[in-house]
């Protein structure tokens, strides 16, 4: 953590020691760690040291390397095919990528560059390549595609098409490359990278740079963000887009699904992936498909017959609709193309089902990015910029990616040979891929359990109680149909709790089936009903109640409520025997503050709904000019919502309860947006949880920012309210939800078998009663006694919250002067062959 104190005296002091320091020919990095700051802080302080016109100082032994450029190259061909270039794409979520590293570039002092057109943009030169400036990324985070264009490219694969594109970079000085774009765009940068030092000496052999300008350029630095809607890239949960494309897909889904259901009949939709199943996965998970056609699991022989059964099955079982997802890639296992209309006239002509087809096409790639497409974005671009500041000559190019909620770096050859990786006849194009995925292959066994196991006949004699607590929020139906339906798979009755805990001491409790939970996936709330009451004063009648209905355990889908309750009950078990039953907590709550888990259901939704809102509301100050607007997310004392939809929407702050602040920290921020009033950006946005601070209230705020701005700005306020409850999930909520529903069955079924004794459930160990959550990548379970020690009772929040070290980006980003960043955790360079077990002559 930076350890300067912020005050004019002690910057001054800094500045005076650093600039010393620099001028007697210390490198950047060791003045920093001299004066005990982060290197970004002393970068700015290059402009002035004597006779040295320096942006951004990166210490390769003593040359200093002083910009940066970003290229947004969408398609080249495979480095190594020789066919002809398809057409460019674009990911929606790029912008915010651009942005970011724009912003984070100028704030260490670089000059940062736009390359227009892609690769055809860095071979022309000219106006092709301009110079990027604070102002010329503002309002670009909700535009979909890219602002800088992307082209097809040919040039680019020659040698002189190479030597040209050399030229341009060392005649601007350019010596770092940041290129967004896939596997194939990637590989290019690389090799463009390796033979670097080749092009500098045919360049200066042919006369076109001087010796001079050759070493000056010695070195150049590449580092990578994959942008690709199909999540087809190793080494990264998630790519830019492929929310934002899912976002589409379910949108045209639910739209589709209405009129299915009001004529009966069946749709088959076409998403795009022609080597990568996992927008097609996603989509039949979130959607409840009746079938998904991917490349990397083609179907079994005669599959037409168990497709036919499986639509019959779901007509009898009360369904009006079925649905089938394929993806354009999808093949059987002789390799021969499952068309939308093969499958189509299959369902048609042997069943009579009035059918019906669509090929969604390149609505998929468009649109306003999600939120978490921004967020990504915004955190890819600025560990990128970080990533070529770190950077030596040894060290690899790098793409940087997403693991769980960490940002890592990966080497970006080895990422690309696991995906080109040539399979053995027998295996399918993205083998590997599949393999490395760990939430492909997660994905995939949900989908089956749920979409392809028969009930079986044979019953366990075990009844589950599923109930809801605490306030309602998009995905908990979700998870609820997920629980019954793989509940009734291993053959468990599964019981429905209407009105939280007073439903269950009132005996609002009955039976609920297969069909009751069809179509709950795309429905907001919760169809159970929910109230925020907690066990305690009716806990005995509860017990009663459990005895009764003789419920062997317990799923408990809501927020804090949820985790209290599950508490109490544990605590009572001391005095009613008939609580010794396994129970599971699963996190639904809108603020993100359940303790045990990094991400709750629901609070996506709101997240994108706040996001929508701001847009709306940004756009309305830019064409007012000169207005700002205070807005009021929930959370409670959680500030998540806050702090993660001003970085979706690019706000100016986020106030929070977390991060304390005073009256000097609201004027600071008053004088931010004076001069940010005389820049060509005459608006301000300003998020406030909605109970960040007693005193310091919404209406404070307002009336603060009013009188100060009197004459510059004039100000504006929204409470959004509960319109951030409702709505219809995400598909990042349904998946998770559906992921969530699944396993906590799945854990209490083997639960429940331990704690068989003596011809009866009895459950008293801690870890008997539990919260699932995910934490960083993976779904753990953890006692509910054993998160006591981390949680804060009093403000309901966790003591720890990983999204907290995302605040710097926020600031950074709104171009506030001295910001405090934790760079105690580097993400440092990972490998992923090891990792897979890949080997050469791709053996496994």
């Amino acid at each position: 953590m930076c350890s300067y104190v912020t005050q004019q005296n002690a910057t001054d002091l800094l500045r005076e020691h650093a600039i010393g320091m620099l001028t007697a020919g210390m490198s950047t990095r060791a003045v920093a760690k001299e004066l005990n700051v982060h290197f970004s802080t002393i970068s700015r302080f290059r402009e002035f040291v004597p006779h040295v016109v320096v942006g951004v100082t990166v210490w390769y032994g003593q040359l200093n390397h002083t910009v940066l450029c970003i290229i947004v190259q969408n398609h080249l061909c495979r480095w190594d095919c020789a066919s002809d270039v398809k057409q460019p794409f674009c990911a929606t979520g790029m912008n915010a990528a651009v942005r970011a590293t724009v912003r984070m570039g100028i704030y260490t002092g670089a000059k940062v560059y736009f390359v227009h057109e892609g690769y055809q943009g860095l071979v022309d030169g000219g106006d092709n390549i301009k110079l990027a400036t604070w102002e010329s990324v503002s309002m670009m985070l909700h535009l979909g595609g890219t602002v800088i264009g992307s082209a097809r490219c040919m040039d680019f694969k020659e040698k002189w098409g190479r030597l040209k594109a050399a030229c341009n970079l060392v005649k601007l000085g350019i010596t770092n490359l940041c290129v967004i774009g896939g596997d194939g765009s990637l590989t290019g940068a690389n090799q463009f990278r390796s033979e670097w030092s080749e092009l500098l000496a045919d360049l200066t052999k042919g006369g076109k740079i001087s010796a001079e300008e050759a070493k000056r350029s010695s070195h150049l630095n590449i580092v990578g963000m994959v942008g690709s809607i199909d999540n087809d890239f190793c080494g990264t949960d998630m790519t830019i887009g492929t929310d934002s494309a899912l976002h589409r897909i379910i949108e045209v889904v639910d739209a589709i699904t209405t009129t299915a259901q009001s004529h009966q009949r069946t749709f088959i939709l076409e998403v795009m992936g022609r080597h990568c199943g996992y927008l097609a996965l996603v989509t039949a998970l979130a959607c409840g498909a009746d079938w998904v056609f991917i490349p990397e699991m083609p179907p079994e022989e005669n599959w037409e017959e168990h497709l036919c059964k499986r639509l019959i099955a779901q007509r009898e079982r009360g369904s009006r609709l079925n649905v089938i997802i394929l993806a354009e890639g999808a093949q059987d296992r002789n390799q021969k193309p499952i068309t939308c209309d093969q499958v189509k006239n299959l369902v048609s002509k042997k069943l009579g089902f009035d059918t019906r087809s669509t090929i969604l096409g390149h609505v998929q790639r468009g649109g306003t990015p999600s939120a978490f497409d921004r967020i990504l974005g915004s955190r890819m671009g600025v560990d990128a910029v970080m990533a070529l500041l770190e950077a030596t000559p040894e060290t690899p190019a790098c793409v940087v990616s997403l693991s769980g909620n960490m940002a890592v770096r990966l080497p970006l050859m080895e990422c690309v040979q696991v995906v080109s990786y040539t399979p053995m006849p027998h295996q399918t194009v993205l083998f590997p891929l599949l393999l490395l995925i760990k939430s492909f292959q997660n994905n995939w066994d949900t989908y089956k359990m749920l979409a392809h196991v028969t009930p079986p006949k044979m019953k366990s004699n075990i009844n589950i109680a599923i109930i809801n607590v605490g306030a309602p929020c998009a995905g908990m139906n979700a998870a609820v149909r997920a629980a019954v339906r793989v509940g009734i798979i291993q053959g468990h009755q599964m019981l429905a709790v209407h009105d939280g805990f007073d439903g269950l001491a009132n005996g609002q409790i009955e039976p609920i089936i297969w069909a009751q939970v069809g179509g709950w996936t795309g429905k907001g709330g919760s169809n159970l009903g929910t109230k925020r009451h907690l066990p305690g004063r009716n806990i005995e009648q509860i017990s009663l109640n459990i005895t009764k209905f003789n419920i062997h355990s317990l799923i408990i889908i809501g927020g804090f409520e949820a985790y209290l309750g599950g508490l109490e009950l544990v605590t009572a078990r001391e005095m009613y025997e008939e609580l010794c039953i396994p129970m599971v907590v699963i996190p639904a709550t809108v603020s993100n503050n359940v303790p045990g888990s990094d991400f709750s259901i629901g609070a996506d939704t709101a997240l994108n709904t706040i996001t929508m809102t701001c847009d709306r509301i940004k756009q309305s100050a830019a064409g007012t000019k000169r207005r700002v607007f205070i807005i009021e997310t929930m959370g409670g004392y959680c500030g998540y919502l806050a702090t993660m939809a001003a970085l979706s929407s690019g706000a100016d702050d986020a106030y929070i309860y977390e991060e304390p602040f005073h009256i000097r920290d609201l004027e600071l921020n008053v004088e931010h947006l004076i001069e940010k009033m005389k820049t060509s950006v005459k608006r301000g946005l300003i998020l406030r949880n909605s109970n960040a601070n007693e005193n310091y209230t919404t209406q404070f705020l307002y009336n603060l920012y009013s009188e100060e701005g009197k004459g510059t700005f004039d100000c504006r306020m929204n409470v959004l309210g509960h319109m951030q409850q409702g709505g219809t999930p995400t598909p990042f909520d349904r998946n998770f939800g559906t992921k969530m529903g699944s396993k906590s069955v799945l854990w209490l079924t083997d639960k429940l078998k331990e704690c068989y004794r003596h011809g009866r459930i009895f459950a008293n160990m801690p870890d008997s009663a539990c919260v699932l959550g995910m934490k960083k990548r993976s779904l753990v379970f953890q006692p509910l006694a054993s998160l006591k020690d981390d949680t804060d009772f009093e403000h309901r929040i966790p003591k720890t919250e990983w999204w907290l070290k995302l605040r710097p980006i926020l600031k950074i980003l709104a171009k506030y002067d001295t910001v405090e960043m934790d760079t105690s955790e580097v993400a440092a360079m990972e490998h992923v062959i090891k990792k897979t077990g890949l080997v050469k002559g791709g053996k496994m």
